[in-house]
């Protein structure tokens, strides 16, 4: 059992648990940690709603208000337009940048998602060998004192038979 625990440290030492995100994001630059709080904060509910509300203000505002008042004449939208362009044309290659860097931080995650996943394997097989060892002694103790191995399982068989009907009745 202690060689067990022994290579259960051994095998955590080697791969010990890593947070990805902080990793990722501690080797991002001044303007990559922009992009990605842009890209956080652009595809949200709340930016829709923003942009939303600022297209029916000036909408609204240069139909309904009075002519001396409107800044953009009714039907050019030009202006208007103007503006929507130039923050699309800015948020475009931002929230790719952004894109690419979530990609970086998806595959460092799957990367340490493998390493957890091997090393689970690997004590699972291990955890496995044991109980297959422990079986293999239990069933020389039992042969030692004379019992058959089908005559146990007999055994155990209706003792949980007999305890499901007590627990059900």
């Amino acid at each position: 059992m202690n060689g067990l625990v022994q290579w259960l440290r051994k095998i955590r030492s080697e791969h010990p648990l890593r947070n990805t995100y902080q990793e990722t994001m501690s080797r991002l630059s001044a303007l990559d940690r922009i992009a990605v709080w842009i890209t956080g904060h652009v595809g949200t509910m709340g930016f829709f709603i923003v942009v939303f509300v600022w297209t029916v203000l000036w909408l609204g505002w240069n139909f309904l208000a009075p002519a001396g008042l409107q800044f953009d004449p009714p039907m050019g939208f030009v202006f208007w337009l103007f503006i929507s362009n130039l923050i699309q044309l800015l948020l475009m290659p931002l929230i790719m940048v952004g894109q690419n860097i979530q990609g970086q931080h998806a595959e460092a995650r799957a990367e340490h998602d493998l390493e957890i996943n091997v090393k689970a394997e690997q004590e699972i097989e291990l955890v496995l060998h044991h109980l297959e060892q422990q079986n293999d002694m239990l069933i020389a103790m039992l042969e030692k004192q004379g019992i058959k191995l089908e005559e146990a399982l007999g055994r155990t068989a209706r003792a949980a038979q007999a305890k499901a009907a007590d627990t059900s009745g």
